[in-house]
């Protein structure tokens, strides 16, 4: 539920609509706007009776909200969420973030490379897996700890804030002293445990959308994160698996403005993993812009025809510069200017 207070109400009438929804055994989360203040109601499990709290002094409306999300909604959060990442912003508004770097990290000349890559094409996040989810066990897994170190380098290196996923819990302190964001992957989108320990953490968080998951089930897993205390939530459309196998994934552009429709969180796409073919990342991007996108995702490595993971995905360092320009010039199209 919802209460939205007048605009003119006392500090002394919000505390106590506070103070009646923790009497009932529930949560008051006051969320102040520039016009006037509204209270979220959480821990229901079902319907509230809010015929006491809708008569206090002060009280304009309730609203049910039966979503399994509240504190991601726009219900709860109508102004568009920021989420700043050691300087880089993503919102709704800013121009978009492009994030680019290799699926995994393989040594410190690839990273360095691949890094000096993304900044030259003007990329401004650098990403790089050093824990990976493979499909089958005999794929590389990664270098683990170490090439956090090298990611961590990288960026430094090139003036880049770096991403990286984290896959268990006990991996995350790793991950933080190394990493400006953290990715939770699709295969994890749904470990609630882990989601839990991010959303303690306090560190920006970019959560994948699972493979097969709806769009609810989405921002539900980013309620998740932000019932812990962590409001630093950016999505990402990776694609989903449905019955077309002429690319890797189906990359859902809905769910662009529909996420800017029911929620306040930024969301990037992932054209790369989408689709899992080099010649249709640069098309994927530019669309994933003009549906409204707040920032792309593209893998990038030194050698494409060498790496050790994805490498039919990703784009050299020519190409991602390439792209860069194309975007650059949509950019302007879309009222971005000096991108």
């Amino acid at each position: 539920m919802l209460i939205v207070m007048h605009h003119h109400a006392t500090s002394e009438q919000i505390d106590a609509v506070v103070a009646a929804v923790k009497t009932m055994g529930l949560i008051a989360e006051p969320i102040p706007g520039s016009i006037r203040t509204a209270i979220g109601v959480l821990g229901n499990q079902g319907y509230v009776d809010d015929s006491t709290i809708r008569n206090l002094p002060g009280v304009r409306e309730t609203i049910h909200v039966s979503k399994p999300y509240k504190l991601a909604s726009r219900d709860f959060h109508p102004q568009a969420t920021i989420v700043d990442v050691a300087g880089v912003r993503f919102g709704n508004g800013l121009p978009p973030v492009m994030i680019a770097g290799p699926c995994s990290i393989e040594s410190e000349e690839q990273m360095q490379a691949g890094a000096a890559a993304v900044k030259a094409g003007g990329g401004q996040m650098l990403r790089g897996g050093a824990f990976k989810p493979r499909t089958g066990p005999h794929s590389f897994q990664g270098l683990g700890v170490d090439g956090l170190a090298l990611l961590q380098r990288a960026g430094q290196a090139h003036g880049l804030p770096v991403v990286t996923e984290v896959m268990r819990i006990e991996q995350l302190d790793a991950v933080m002293r190394h990493a400006d964001m953290i990715q939770i992957g699709a295969r994890n989108m749904q470990n609630f445990d882990l989601l839990k320990e991010v959303g303690k953490c306090g560190h920006p968080v970019l959560l994948k959308r699972g493979m097969s998951a709806t769009l609810e089930e989405f921002l539900a897993a980013a309620e998740y994160i932000l019932a812990e205390g962590n409001p630093k939530v950016v999505l990402c459309e990776r694609g989903i698996r449905t019955f077309e196998r002429a690319t890797r994934n189906t990359l859902d552009l809905s769910v662009v403005p529909m996420i800017k429709e029911l929620s306040h969180l930024p969301i990037v796409v992932d054209p790369s993993h989408a689709t899992g073919k080099r010649s249709l990342v640069p098309v994927m991007t530019r669309a994933a812009l003009v549906a409204g996108a707040d920032g792309i995702m593209v893998e990038v490595h030194p050698d494409p025809a060498r790496a050790l993971c994805d490498g039919a995905q990703s784009l050299s360092g020519p190409e991602f510069s390439e792209l860069m320009d194309s975007v650059r010039k949509l950019l302007g199209f879309l009222g971005f200017a000096n991108n």
